[in-house]
């Protein structure tokens, strides 16, 4: 049995779980999500808690089964609570500001990079003096989130002799000494 499959999902009060044809719609106060579950894998909702089952103990089934558990999972948790993601710009000159949902980052590059943020996510900057800009990100869908940050991280990597790019706030990034180490 899947460790992970076989936990039962607890549904908080405010949320509302619908099941048909194997797609399975969480709402809650941030929002809603659609997932679609293969039909192989049964998902069941009684008395506020959601139980998905499989079939057999076959290696494709017992992947499913923990794989769609924890997709519905962060459903739920993202429509109830949400996820909030902070992005660290380190380096000098590095600037970032929004104008709704078109964020304006200064790398270093010869020009700066706009990016158009999809509407379910919600961005803020904040630029504070002798501190590093933040670029703060929240939304109900995980994944999406979780995309978007790799997609800023990506413009500039933090990189391991100086530190300098984008990281995430508390992210440890490992430090190389350079070529007068050897010596």
């Amino acid at each position: 049995m899947s460790r992970i499959g076989k936990l039962p999902i607890h549904v908080p009060a405010g949320v509302t779980v619908t099941i048909k044809d194997s797609v399975v719609t969480v709402k809650g106060p941030k929002g809603e999500l659609v997932q679609a579950v293969n039909p192989a894998i049964e998902v069941s909702f009684e008395a506020g808690v959601l139980t998905l089952t499989r079939p057999t103990e076959s290696k494709e089934h017992r992947a499913m089964h923990g794989l769609y558990r924890s997709l519905i999972n962060n459903m739920v948790l993202g429509v109830s609570e949400g996820y909030k993601k902070e992005l660290e710009l380190v380096g000098v000159g590095y600037r970032v500001s929004n104008a709704g949902q078109l964020l304006d980052l200064s790398l270093g590059f010869t020009h700066n990079i706009y990016l158009q943020l999809p509407a379910e996510i919600k961005v803020e900057t904040k630029s504070e003096r002798n501190k590093n800009p933040l670029i703060i990100l929240e939304s109900a869908d995980k994944q999406l989130l979780g995309q978007v940050c790799a997609k800023i991280r990506s413009f500039r990597m933090p990189e391991p002799y100086k530190g300098k790019g984008i990281k995430f706030v508390g992210e440890e990034i490992r430090r190389k000494s350079g070529k007068s180490a050897g010596k």
